[in-house]
């Protein structure tokens, strides 16, 4: 090829826990006491707080006529698996994590209540024992970490310090990385391209609308159709003749500059030449229609290659059938639809370039978890790009046109080969459809 080869679900909601769960800091000077308010968040597995029990029938009292199962205060939801407030929440936890041994001067018989929890500490502790808080549930200080994190990342209330930054820094590098290669092996303006084919002596953009009816020859009416055939007149004209050509050099053009791309990263560089290969075969004509998208005008249905401009009645006219030519237009005013960034290009051609799934690939643990590392990257940039209602189901609705393109993609090789004369003027084509 031409440049290569030269715990439970029920864990993580917790009816309370939005106003804190007070004991997620470390022990203060104050440990025998209440613990301050934070903010809580749904956990992963191994979380602190528990799932909350069904509700007997009939008992539906309101929030706020909830006490803690130790004191007796007003209390915030279920944590360790009992309805507790937050003090007997961060005391329970404190006391187990330290692992402490109090001992009681009145024969463990002190009265636990709001007014006097903080007067006996072995009492406490074993009237939360006995209400059914479990030491089990308690995390450790490093999986709250991470869980704290992960709240960050996900941008969530108590993880400011992630919505600050919202992108990782090896994230924000990959970006850098992907548009970098994107603007020096993309131009839009196809200026390279316009040497080997210069402007149309007459306006080449056609008007707003392009359909895909064709108007019949005069004669006795007949029942339209959704119809790309074209009539003798149009499929002997002289423009009809140099659209072939047209259409394989522009293809050689796109593949060459797709190869440039793959170069520019350098986990591609690291692979095998094969592996490189096989990459290049399952991904480059998908990658070639991004970048046909980023110039594609929805009001005029039309390509916009820098001077000249393409329609799929010119692509019915170089050949190619109805079957895929329909869906093909379909695809890119979805796609255009979605109104992405440059940056979100970027990562869908590398997401595309890197699939394990592609054929003759040997090196399928380091690709697939490049591809991984890009598709979290496109899920984070949406979700800190867009806003919420625009971005809610960007990610899947470009997962969705992604399985889209590459049916398109089976289709556009068959028809490449049923275009002999296509074939045989693009080796390079050639060699990526074969």
């Amino acid at each position: 090829m031409e440049a290569t080869l030269g715990d439970r679900r029920g864990h993580t909601e917790c009816r309370g826990d939005a106003r804190g769960p007070g004991g997620d800091s470390p022990a203060s000077p104050t440990a025998p006491g209440d613990s301050g308010s934070a903010v809580s968040l749904p956990s992963p597995p191994g979380t602190e707080c528990s799932p909350r029990p069904r509700d007997p029938p009939g008992d539906t009292e309101p929030d706020e006529d909830k006490v803690c199962a130790v004191c007796g205060d007003r209390a915030s939801g279920y944590h360790f698996h009992v309805m507790s407030c937050e003090g007997c929440k961060g005391f329970f936890r404190r006391s187990v994590i330290k692992g402490v041994r109090f001992t009681c001067p009145l024969a463990r018989r002190c009265p636990v209540t709001k007014a006097k929890r903080r007067q006996c500490q072995a009492c406490r502790l074993q009237k939360c024992l006995d209400a059914g808080m479990r030491r089990d549930m308690i995390m450790s200080e490093e999986a709250l970490r991470r869980r704290r994190e992960l709240r960050g990342q996900r941008g969530q209330p108590g993880g400011q310090q992630g919505q600050q930054r919202g992108l990782t820094g090896e994230q924000q590098q990959l970006i850098e990385l992907l548009i970098g290669a994107h603007q020096r092996t993309f131009d839009s303006s196809f200026s390279q391209f316009m040497h080997c084919w210069p402007p149309c002596p007459v306006p080449a953009c056609p008007q707003p609308a392009v359909r895909l009816l064709v108007p019949s020859p005069p004669g006795p009416a007949v029942p339209s159709a959704l119809s790309l055939s074209l009539s003798p007149r149009e499929e002997a004209g002289p423009d009809v003749l140099s659209l072939l050509p047209q259409f394989a050099d522009l293809s050689t053009f796109m593949i060459q500059q797709v190869i440039k791309f793959a170069k520019e990263i350098p986990v591609f560089r690291s692979l095998s030449l094969d592996t490189q290969i096989s990459l290049l075969k399952g991904a480059t004509l998908g990658i070639c229609q991004i970048r046909f998208n980023t110039v594609f005008n929805p009001r005029t249905k039309a390509w916009e290659c820098g001077q000249r401009c393409y329609t799929i009645r010119d692509g019915a006219l170089a050949g190619f059938q109805q079957v895929y030519l329909e869906p093909l237009l379909k695809f890119h005013e979805s796609l255009r639809r979605l109104r992405l960034h440059e940056a979100e290009y970027a990562l869908l051609q590398a997401m595309l370039l890197f699939s394990p799934d592609h054929a003759g690939i040997a090196q399928r643990d380091v690709i697939d978890q490049f591809q991984e590392r890009v598709a979290l990257t496109l899920q984070s940039y949406i979700e800190h790009r867009h806003p919420p209602r625009e971005g809610r189901f960007l990610y899947a609705k470009l997962l969705l046109l992604l399985t889209e393109l590459q049916t398109l993609k089976v289709e556009n090789t068959r028809q490449i080969l049923h275009i002999q004369e296509l074939s045989a003027m693009t080796p390079l084509l050639s060699e990526i459809i074969s």
